[in-house]
């Protein structure tokens, strides 16, 4: 490569400077693209942690007994884990680096794997739960950051296009797996969780050898704070949330409920079945960004908000009618939402978000994810417990549905106020 081609120094001053990898520093270009994919490895790795125990709680309840509330409960310290280590993880991956962040995340997702495989009552649940959260929280704000590092900025759209994919592709890639393996081979809460740890050495692997160098530029603020972005910027993730949180809660409906709701139209509790519907929602996820990723980001957006929409009217008509078709329809539909929320969202990020603040960003727009992946689901869960799963999960799709509405008019209304694609 040319000597020449070295990368100029912004003319705004050295604070502005992106960070760019070790390999670009050191030969004057960016990473090859076969870096880029690998990059997005550790995501998707710890995304397969994030649901692979999804198939096996149907196992935990015959074993230790727990409610359909309490399953929720498990799921959501998931949420409350990963909440708090977003409120840490993205500033911490700014001012020490994406490697520094990384690691310590795969050891957290390494330890939580150990815990699954020796669980014996709720609490030890919970505590790998937990783990796991603060894992994926830290790989959504410095992995993310991290593919889009490696990418440099005339490989934007392919960084985003490639970061949510890992993470969508990644969580349908753990219930499908868990539920193959838990079928198929002895000691199903053991086995499914070697597996995981294996996937996840190589993500260390790949951290310690990925070409991205500490962050130079100065930072300010708080450690621990609620991440948010520049000024300037608030609009673009404003846009982000209001079509990711309805996406991501939909889904996260599927994930905790969704084998429950297949035991009650199926009569079944096959781990492969339950496993294999979050197979094909995160799969329709994953096919969607790259159907759509030309597009104009508010285009993209709207297209979001209304794939929920559909997703939840599908919900309500399918334990209705008791008809696992349009229940799977609803499940691809959910999926789809929350790819293209989650690609929107990132897509108006990375074009707009100076890289030293860019990790913070990507956590901002999952917090406010989050939350109510976190808490309507659960509520939903307690309410069937009350009053059935039908009526829970009819209230549970029509709050959904009313947010998801509101979402697109919201993108519709600021669409002109986005910036172009590049």
């Amino acid at each position: 490569m040319s000597e020449s081609r070295m990368v100029p120094a912004k003319a705004v001053g050295e604070q502005h400077r992106p960070v760019v990898s070790e390999l670009a520093e050191v030969r004057g270009a960016a990473a090859p693209t076969w870096w880029v994919w690998l990059a997005a490895w550790p995501v998707t790795a710890v995304f397969i942690l994030s649901n692979a125990a999804t198939p096996l709680y149907v196992l935990w309840q015959r074993d230790i007994g727990f409610t359909k509330g309490t399953l929720t409960v498990v799921f959501a310290f998931y949420i409350v884990g990963l909440l708090g280590s977003l409120l840490v993880s993205g500033v911490a991956s700014d001012r020490l680096g994406r490697k520094p962040v990384l690691l310590p995340a795969l050891g957290l997702a390494l330890a939580a794997c150990l815990i699954f495989v020796t669980a014996g009552d709720v609490a030890a649940l919970i505590v790998a739960r937990l783990f796991t959260g603060i894992a994926v929280g830290a790989v959504v704000s410095a992995g993310m950051a991290a593919v889009t590092d490696v990418a440099g900025p005339e490989r934007q759209r392919l960084a985003a296009l490639l970061a949510s994919c890992a993470m969508v592709f990644g969580a349908g890639v753990g219930p499908l797996l868990a539920g193959i393996l838990s079928e198929m081979l002895p000691a199903p809460t053991v086995t499914v969780f070697i597996v995981e740890m294996a996937l996840l050495v190589t993500a260390v692997i790949a951290v310690l050898r990925m070409p991205v160098q500490r962050p130079t530029a100065p930072t300010q603020g708080a450690w621990i704070r609620v991440p948010g972005v520049p000024h300037g910027n608030g609009l673009q993730l404003t846009l982000g949330i209001a079509v990711f949180a309805p996406g991501i809660t939909a889904t996260s409906f599927v994930l905790s409920l969704g084998p429950s709701l297949l035991a009650g139209l199926l009569n079944t509790t096959s781990r492969i079945v339950s496993g294999a519907m979050a197979f094909v929602m995160f799969l329709a996820a994953t096919g969607v960004q790259f159907a759509v990723r030309e597009l104009r980001r508010s285009t993209i957006l709207a297209a979001g908000a209304a794939s929920t929409t559909l997703s939840m009217t599908a919900l309500i008509t399918a334990v209705h009618t008791s008809s696992v078709p349009v229940l799977i329809a609803a499940a691809l539909l959910a999926g789809a939402g929350q790819g293209l929320g989650q690609l929107g969202g990132l897509s108006l990020l990375n074009s707009t978000v100076p890289p030293q603040r860019l990790a913070e960003a990507n956590a901002a727009l999952n917090v406010g994810g989050y939350i109510p992946a976190g808490l309507l689901p659960v509520s939903a869960g307690y309410l069937s417990d009350a009053v059935g799963l039908t009526t829970g999960a009819t209230v549970f799709a029509t709050t959904l549905l009313s947010l998801a509405v509101i979402g697109g008019l919201v993108v519709l209304a600021s669409r002109r106020r986005l910036p172009t694609p590049a």
